[in-house]
């Protein structure tokens, strides 16, 4: 349409004197809008990721009425767009899976649009890592509203029933101790009213990290979904948005090495999500930085572990929001952040935290008195996981099991664990490793949440509740466990689980940060490994296969990430000592 070249996308567009500056205001006023609105500047941009088919984000379809409200009262223009809505429950194969495809849609999006800005609306798992993503790749002043969790309910007696309820609710049906009234009972409590779950799982997880890499206004993580102050939020995000414009703030401003360090050592004091190690390194990669496994480490080991909040603790997310949400948790440490790194506001997280005094709460622990001296996410590496592997010791059933040598038992994909796990014959013990392989980026695709190997039956009647297990999957970040989760390099691309056997003693040591295995080197390379299915051969599954990255590089896709961070060229076999298929 332009005879004025292809390039240019910005708002500017809008106030043209000549063919461009008409069409675009011509078209808007065709659909409702003023003269007076279609001059207005800075043209904020807002990535609607509401859908019906995502209950979790289906609230934000409300919340962009208060965000467009924001923008029109600090002088701007808001243009609502959707993308697609990635569900955790509703996406097969697994919801990482579309992640990036999500990205990427977010991100051209953001660049062919005609608008100085985005607020992004995101809220389940991996609609909010798609989005930062997109938007550091986009390059445009960005801030973001997360749909927020939604209300606590009640079944039978217990009036503070959260998502992870269910874990246990399904294991007692899949051993009989749950008839059909209580199981239809219990659907219709678990969940009532849209948002995210209502745990520190991966949605709250990552809703914290938009904070403290200054996309989502400081304290914003944990206000309930239908809420006044979720609302209140939405609208002065909008007014943020604008601000950012005209600031000139750009997302690398943002994602420095910094305030990613500051996001995890955030993550690690809350027991969130082992999820957010994944997100992280991609959102850096998108920068153009890598954190790497040893930085993890050591911020992780630095930081103390410190709020008692459920899946880890034992209190509710309106808990630590009514004591300050995160802000009141980085209070806590001050001396472990960099307290210059931005907020969304556009001051700095040292000016934010001057005003913080939290208050005594049952949420948050004092930092004299941390729940443990370390943080909550542990990095593993060893000739098992020459890549790394991640362990989350918030609300692990037994602390004794962090340091564990045992005989594994193996499973080849979910079918074959779904066939034998309730075996009674399967030749297993309480001291037994159970591991699931074959279900990582490459051979799942997209590494499902289904970490959280069940205990097998015949165990679970004996009183077995904790047992160590070994995966190249996921874990939701509503599950607990000693769980070893994310081995990289996967067993589908030639990983050490690929030649892991029944019987092979496998060391667990989480104070050493270390997964090994005893095998002999030689006779480990010698046998035959498993073997992944084909690989597929057209659309978005092949494109995946052949470009994603091992997770310890974000799981991105090896040509989004920045040319200047590590692993930017295709990185998908390891040199673990044993050949690859």
């Amino acid at each position: 349409m332009s005879q004025r070249g292809i390039t240019g996308t910005g708002g500017a567009l809008f106030s043209d004197p000549g063919q461009d500056g008409l069409m675009h205001r011509a078209f808007l006023r065709g659909g409702g809008a003023s003269a007076e609105d279609v001059r207005r500047t800075p043209v904020i941009g807002i990535a609607n990721s509401a859908s019906d088919l995502n209950p979790c984000n289906k609230g934000l379809a409300l919340l962009v009425r208060e965000v467009k409200r924001g923008v029109r009262d600090a002088g701007g223009l808001p243009l609502e767009f959707p993308t697609i809505s990635i569900s955790e429950p509703f996406t097969r194969p697994t919801s990482l899976y579309l992640r990036n495809l999500m990205s990427i849609d977010v991100e051209e999006m953001i660049t062919v649009s005609p608008i100085d800005g985005v607020v992004l609306m995101g809220g389940c798992d991996k609609t909010v890592p798609a989005q930062l993503m997109g938007a550091v790749s986009a390059g445009k002043p960005a801030t973001m509203v997360v749909a927020g969790p939604r209300p606590v309910s009640c079944h039978r007696g217990n009036s503070s029933v959260t998502v992870d309820d269910a874990w246990p609710m399904c294991d007692r049906r899949r051993v009989g101790e749950v008839d059909d009234a209580e199981w239809l009972e219990f659907e219709g409590n678990l969940n009532t009213d849209v948002g995210t779950c209502n745990v520190l799982g991966t949605a709250s997880t990552m809703a914290a990290i938009a904070e403290l890499l200054g996309f989502a206004l400081p304290g914003s993580a944990f206000a309930e979904s239908v809420s006044a102050r979720r609302r209140e939020i939405a609208y002065r995000t909008g007014v943020e948005a604008v601000a950012a414009v005209r600031r000139g703030t750009s997302p690398r401003d943002l994602v420095t090495m910094a305030s990613l360090e500051n996001a995890f050592r955030a993550v690690t004091a809350l027991g969130g999500s082992t999820n957010a190690v994944i997100h992280l390194e991609a959102i850096a990669g998108r920068a153009g930085v890598m954190i790497g496994i040893d930085n993890f480490a050591a911020w992780s080991q630095s930081t103390p572990y410190l709020t008692n909040v459920r899946p880890g603790g034992s209190e509710t997310l309106p808990e630590i929001e009514a004591a300050g949400g995160v802000p009141s948790v980085l209070a806590q440490i001050p001396d472990l952040l960099h307290l210059d790194a931005l907020t969304a506001l556009g001051t700095s997280w040292g000016d934010e935290l001057a005003a913080v005094t939290p208050p005594a709460s049952p949420a948050i622990a004092d930092r004299a008195a941390p729940r443990a001296p370390r943080g909550a996410l542990v990095m593993l590496r060893g000739n098992l996981a020459p890549g790394g592997a991640v362990l989350k010791t918030a609300g692990a059933g037994d602390p004794a099991l962090f340091t564990h040598r045992g005989r594994v038992v193996v499973f080849d994909g979910l079918d074959d664990l779904n066939a034998r796990i309730d075996d009674p014959d399967l030749d297993v013990d309480a001291q037994s490793i159970l591991v699931l392989r074959g279900l990582g980026p490459v051979g799942a695709p997209g590494m499902p949440e289904v970490g959280h190997i069940p205990i097998p039956a015949k165990l679970h009647r004996r009183g077995v509740t904790e047992m160590v297990r070994i995966s190249d999957a996921r874990m939701s970040g509503t599950s607990t466990g000693v769980v070893a989760l994310h081995v990289s390099p996967e067993a589908a691309v030639g990983g050490p689980l690929a030649y892991l056997r029944d019987g092979d003693e496998v060391l667990l040591d989480a104070e050493a940060g270390r997964l090994e295995h005893f095998v002999d080197p030689a006779e480990f390379a010698a046998r035959t490994p498993y073997r992944p299915a084909p690989p597929p051969t057209r659309g978005f599954a092949s494109l995946h296969a052949a470009h994603v990255l091992q997770a310890e590089f974000g799981c991105d896709f090896d040509f989004l990430r920045d040319p200047a961070a590590p692993g930017a060229a295709p990185i998908r076999h390891h040199d673990s000592g044993v050949p690859t298929p």
